[in-house]
């Protein structure tokens, strides 16, 4: 698989950690940085990290910094990015098998290393299960292209129930 990779300054040593772990299990990884501990700006990371994996130029993608927040909120910004942020491995398959999430956030300052690890494995191990859950991804694309800008949510009215 070939896999985008990047981090903050707060998941450096974590993203070293794991980008070890996915070359020596033969995977293609493509390292967007950071390259130190310095304190740099997650967004600079995770926008072009994302965008790879929007365009398909990557099979996912794994994003970290010291919460996993702002690196998901980044990721998601992006169209075509399903980035779920993961504490635990159950998190980890749920978020493939449910929600076809192409891109793992995490959180470097709340997890040790061998879970981090786990977490990784399970997510990249896990599949799509379809079914049920297509139609649920399809309504998240869905509006993804339908709310576009603010002006696009300003002037809809629709309500959850006129959505079903």
């Amino acid at each position: 698989m070939k896999i985008a990779i990047a981090c903050d300054h707060r998941g450096y040593e974590a993203k070293e950690l794991i980008k070890n772990m996915l070359q020596r299990t033969g995977h293609e990884v493509i390292d967007f940085g950071t390259n130190e501990s310095k304190s740099c700006d997650y967004p600079d990371y995770a926008i072009p990290a994302s965008l790879m994996v929007a365009r398909k130029e990557v099979d996912r993608g794994i994003l970290i910094c010291g919460s996993g927040v702002g690196m998901s909120m980044t990721a998601n910004k992006i169209p075509g990015i399903r980035a779920a942020l993961c504490h635990d491995e159950l998190t980890a398959r749920m978020s493939r098998q449910h929600n076809d999430a192409n891109v793992l956030c995490l959180p470097a300052m709340l997890v040790n290393d061998p879970l981090i690890l786990r977490i990784v494995e399970s997510w990249l191990t896990t599949e799509f299960e379809g079914g049920r859950h297509e139609r649920r991804v399809r309504k998240v694309m869905e509006a993804e292209e339908l709310y576009k800008s603010m002006e696009d949510v300003e002037k809809t009215s629709e309500t959850a129930e006129q959505l079903e």
